[in-house]
């Protein structure tokens, strides 16, 4: 009996923690729709830049952490290769790409967009192995692209300037994450996911803070940021991003998965584009139509019954 209550109370807290760290990823883009807002010259890779500055401390910390408590053992030549590289695919260029569209399409649209990872990782699996989509799969993937189809078309109503450009983006964020996580699945087996988490993301920090830095030019200085003055909103959103959309969340959701399997986390990860709908009404004043719920709805369908069949 108390085994049996023991169990309960780690799943409760399980769920609760992967629904937490499914929230902050959602307020993502709402912080980074307000941050372009809140000043002219808040671009992609500035933010991106002061992003990744006020959360690479966490993600060190993290890892030093990890080195001393697990005493894991040092990565081989290979895996610190492929920690590279999926580091920058996984947190730097798709982040990036997510970044740009933003400054062209709606939150809403690019939370459904994004959500679409799941079955891109379907299909180039399926394509990498040579194995035949089941019926019941590829009735999931028309439902998500019929209603990534719909949301669209809802917002081609809207006369949106630069839709095709933002989302043709943010789509490229969502195909190459996809890649990301099929390469990420070996590499937490073998290092841990906390462990993976922090190293790949220490990657993208560095590699996004040396892309400012090049921009910018170097005789602004190492780290030549924008003056605190007049940008003092951009900085607060950032760092709550940095801290409630990425540092917390990538722990919260490891945290999770250890207590009730990555099966039912992606299942409540589910829940991200509504909340993403919803804080960008409140927020933004975006408005919500049936068609957009009537498409995200399909998304959602189709993300589910692909997280809970393995190819």
């Amino acid at each position: 009996m108390a085994n049996t209550q023991s169990e309960q109370h780690a799943l409760i807290i399980g769920y609760g923690l992967v629904l937490l760290g499914a929230l902050g990823f959602s307020a993502k883009a709402i912080l980074i729709k307000l941050a372009y807002q809140a000043h002219p010259q808040a671009d992609a890779l500035t933010l991106l830049a002061l992003r990744m500055m006020f959360a690479l401390p966490f993600f060190v910390v993290a890892a030093l952490w990890q080195q001393k408590t697990a005493a894991a053992t040092p990565l081989s030549k290979r895996q610190g290769l492929e920690v590279v590289v999926l580091g920058l695919i996984g947190y730097y260029i798709a982040s990036y790409l997510d970044f740009l569209g933003l400054q062209f399409i709606s939150a809403g649209l690019e939370r459904v967009l994004i959500f679409l990872y799941p079955t891109f990782v379907v299909l180039f699996s399926a394509l990498y192995f040579r194995r035949r989509i089941p019926a019941r799969v590829a009735v999931a993937l028309v439902l998500s692209y019929i209603g990534t189809l719909l949301v669209f078309i809802e917002h081609l109503s809207l006369a949106t300037s630069g839709l095709l450009l933002g989302s043709g983006l943010v789509l490229s964020s969502a195909v190459i994450f996809s890649w990301f996580v099929m390469g990420s699945g070996v590499m937490t087996q073998r290092i841990g996911s906390a462990r993976f988490t922090a190293y790949t993301m220490m990657v993208a920090s560095c590699a996004t803070l040396v892309h400012f830095s090049c921009r910018q030019g170097v005789l602004q200085g190492i780290m030549p940021f924008p003056p605190i003055a007049g940008w003092e909103r951009v900085y607060g959103l950032a760092f709550l991003m940095a801290v409630f959309s990425t540092v917390l969340p990538a722990f919260l959701m490891n945290a999770g998965i250890r207590r009730i399997g990555a099966g039912s986390a992606s299942i409540i990860s589910t829940t991200g584009p509504i909340a993403t709908l919803v804080l960008a009404y409140v927020f933004l004043n975006e408005a919500i139509t049936a068609m957009q719920l009537a498409g995200t709805a399909f998304v959602l369908a189709g993300v589910y019954v692909v997280g809970r069949i393995k190819l």
